[in-house]
């Protein structure tokens, strides 16, 4: 005796089916989410195309908690990586988008973000003929009025022709600061940079279209510990001034010909620019 099945359920079985097909082929371009208390993580994948691939490092955050830039500010521990364990890969740099100014708690000036980032990753294979497996170590801290270390394992394979993460990638690619030279002409862009007097440093900037602007200063090397830069209040005319002491310099260092990096963010733009202090 035949079994009749109506159209209608074989139409929602196969539409299952195809959602079913779908999720797993996004599962295959991200790795589960490590989720502790106040936050999560996972690893993202890039289309795989030759040697350099894109992949990224996700990660949402509960309302009021943040994380951490590469330079923390005042207070706050940067996230640290080792990719050590992975297979086929020769290097991995972590690009950072433009950080948010918040306030520590503690009467300083941090620097990370709030409900969620990706960092992309520029990741160099051994061989871009074989399989690649990053393998991900991650220590980072998750902050409300106090700080929690989060220890996080993620393991992800680079094997989509297409990724599905490839729009999130770009989005957070634009999101990190392009490199740019003092005095050229952008719509946001620092204009000079002195040293005054002795232990002071004053960095003027222009910015026509940009109503909010931060500056941040990080030293040639982790540790020194740089303040994050204040507006002076009476400015020139036409530019917004910064000010910065050369505060936390480790023992034995010199700040007559420092290499500085300085991250400015105004509205959607953000540039970074390596300068040498006179």
């Amino acid at each position: 005796m035949a079994l009749m099945v109506p159209l209608r359920a074989v139409l929602g079985v196969a539409a299952l089916c195809v959602a079913c097909a779908t999720s797993e082929v996004r599962a295959e371009d991200a790795s589960p989410w490590q989720r502790d208390v106040h936050s999560a993580l996972r690893l993202l994948a890039g289309s795989r195309s030759g040697a350099v691939l894109l992949g990224g490092i996700a990660i949402q955050l509960q309302p009021g908690w943040k994380t951490y830039w590469r330079t923390p500010g005042d207070s706050g521990v940067p996230p640290r990586f080792d990719f050590s364990k992975s297979d086929n890969v020769d290097a991995v740099t972590v690009l950072w988008p433009a950080p948010s100014k918040f306030d520590d708690g503690a009467g300083g000036t941090a620097l990370g973000y709030k409900q969620q980032v990706v960092l992309p990753l520029r990741i160099v294979a051994k061989n871009a003929d074989k399989p690649v497996t990053l393998r991900a170590n991650i220590s980072y801290a998750v902050c409300e009025k106090i700080c929690i270390p989060v220890e996080a394992h993620a393991e992800l394979a680079f094997a989509s022709v297409a990724s599905t993460e490839d729009g999130t990638l770009s989005e957070a690619l634009n999101a990190v600061p392009k490199p740019a030279n003092i005095g050229d002409p952008n719509p946001l862009t620092i204009r000079d940079i002195k040293r005054e007097g002795k232990s002071s440093v004053l960095v003027d900037v222009a910015a026509p279209e940009a109503k909010e602007v931060s500056l941040f200063v990080e030293g040639p090397t982790p540790d020194w510990a740089l303040p994050v830069p204040t507006l002076v209040k009476q400015g020139p005319p036409g530019v917004k001034r910064f000010s910065f002491e050369l505060d936390g310099l480790p023992p034995g260092a010199k700040a007559e010909g420092a290499a500085l990096k300085l991250t400015l963010v105004g509205g959607d733009r953000a540039y970074e620019f390596n300068v040498n202090l006179d």
